[in-house]
């Protein structure tokens, strides 16, 4: 059975990072964004929409390229219909990928979807100073805000992921028992973090 990490994480909390690190440190596969790219392609669906569903910030127009024949059905059901469609779409890719090679995977499901190949689950969280820190060292919109704004923007993406991972797994994000590892990263460093998690997923069986 091949090596599967799986990577869920706070807003800011540089999981992200931490899963591509580690990636490399163990030199596995790496899927993040990938996965979104696969979905859209597999359902014929604009990409940045798939993206938005997938974070559960449902757009409230469909994109252009949903089939014709969704236009007969209710507003409601189209809606659910697609997004269906993108979990189980997902569900297929990761599954695939998980069977494929080695890999880390950021966030998805990825740790309820593959929970029959026993992979090492990691949940990555921070004090909000370190993660709006982060956000604001990243540059773009985010930089911008004030501490209120951003605050608040960090609180309401972890909630919709919250409200995603609940609905799709009956599961609570976070929850510690759900994790093989919780990893604080508030004032650490995510590069030397990253050589300590390979170090204990390489020797967690000696």
């Amino acid at each position: 059975m091949n090596k599967i990490i799986t990577i869920s994480r706070e807003f800011g909390s540089g999981g992200r990072e931490l899963g591509k690190r580690l990636a490399e440190e163990l030199r596995v596969a790496y899927y993040d964004r990938e996965i979104v790219t696969a979905i859209a392609h597999r359902s014929d669906l604009a990409e940045d929409y798939v993206g938005q569903i997938l974070e559960n910030r449902i757009m409230t127009y469909y994109p252009i390229t949903v089939a014709s024949s969704f236009a007969a059905m209710p507003p409601t059901d189209t809606l659910q219909y697609v997004n269906h469609g993108i979990y189980n779409a997902q569900n297929e890719i990761i599954l695939e990928l998980g069977q494929k090679s080695d890999c880390v995977i950021v966030g998805r499901c990825a740790d309820y979807i593959l929970e029959d190949y026993n992979p090492f689950n990691i949940f990555v969280y921070a004090d909000m100073e370190s993660r709006m820190a982060r956000c604001r060292a990243k540059g773009g919109k985010d930089a911008s805000l004030s501490d209120k704004e951003l605050a608040k923007k960090i609180q309401s993406i972890d909630k919709a992921r919250a409200q995603y991972y609940r609905f799709y797994s009956g599961r609570n994000w976070g929850d510690k028992s759900n994790y093989d590892l919780c990893i604080n990263t508030s004032g650490r460093s995510i590069e030397k973090l990253a050589k300590a998690i390979a170090y204990t997923i390489t020797n967690a069986n000696e």
